[in-house]
């Protein structure tokens, strides 16, 4: 495993094949960042999971409670304090840093699957740097919806050469990959595939010249537990019909609300802190003018 990551990091964005172990959990329950962080880790570092931005979720639960049963490391919910995150579908808001390592659970690794399902042909494609079906397939829905429709893995162009599709993380998180400090991860279990982003590369989503790349709009949301703006929030729907937002962060809304109640807390910068950077992040074109 640690040869094969070795090799995934050398190669950005290139898919490894790897034997993917079994486990006591099912593949597809995120069998991939396991074996990637089982492998990683050790006595001196300290650990957190999080699902869909939650600490407290079944599977970031789960998997937290195995890692740390087999290896006896620490864990903690701080995104500031961990050396290694393992995570399914988010990245944590606050700025990670230099010798921290994300691992992201990937169901699918193969972001041409859509548009090509002969796995053979699709890596031929790889080889060749043949992406104009991918190409064709954002024109097509330009040309139908005015926009791009693709959410969660929007497709990504690691180091100018190899096509990514990021874990299953919303939009909002698809630039928090671009130039980061920290190593980022990804291994997909059932396809026995992992893939990786070493620091300060440049990680860049599709978009054409004169239609760009947006993230979603949290514009006017706030959340009620803190009160912060500009994150990614979670909506939840109340019985009389309204609507509630709340941090997707878990672990960034306790430190908050920590702070709120004037508890000693350290709190990063985050990659969108206030409106005047809320959508810019260098190629990250606004949908509308922040508020």
């Amino acid at each position: 495993m640690r040869r094969r990551l070795l090799k995934a990091v050398a190669l950005p964005g290139y898919q490894v094949p790897y034997a993917s172990r079994e486990l006591p959990i099912a593949r597809g329950w995120g069998t991939g960042g396991l074996q990637v962080t089982l492998s990683l880790v050790g006595p001196c570092d300290c650990i957190k999971v999080i699902d869909q931005g939650a600490d407290d979720s079944v599977n970031a639960a789960n998997l937290r409670r195995f890692i740390a049963r087999m290896t006896g490391v620490e864990t903690t919910t701080d995104a500031l304090q961990a050396t290694l995150i393992q995570s399914r579908h988010r990245i944590p808001e606050e700025r990670l840093r230099e010798g921290q390592i994300l691992v992201l659970q990937v169901p699918s690794p193969e972001p041409l699957l859509p548009v090509q399902p002969d796995l053979a042909k699709a890596r031929e494609m790889h080889a060749d740097a043949d992406y104009a079906l991918m190409w064709l397939s954002l024109y097509e829905q330009l040309v139908q919806y005015g926009t791009f429709t693709t959410g969660a893995e929007y497709p990504v162009l690691v180091h100018g050469r190899y096509l990514m599709s990021p874990s299953p993380i919303p939009r909002w998180d698809t630039p928090m990959l671009h130039q980061a400090a920290h190593v980022t991860l990804l291994a997909a279990g059932r396809e026995k595939r992992l893939y990786a982003v070493p620091p300060y590369t440049d990680v860049y989503p599709l978009e054409f010249e004169d239609v760009h790349f947006r993230v979603e709009s949290q514009q006017g949301r706030v959340c009620y537990q803190t009160g912060a703006r500009h994150k990614l929030m979670n909506e939840l729907p109340q019985p009389d019909g309204q609507v509630r937002y709340q941090l997707s962060d878990s672990g960034y809304a306790t430190k908050l609300w920590q702070h709120q109640q004037g508890d000693t807390v350290t709190i990063g910068a985050t990659y969108y802190d206030d409106a005047g950077n809320f959508y810019h992040r260098g190629y990250l074109k606004p949908d509308t003018d922040p508020a």
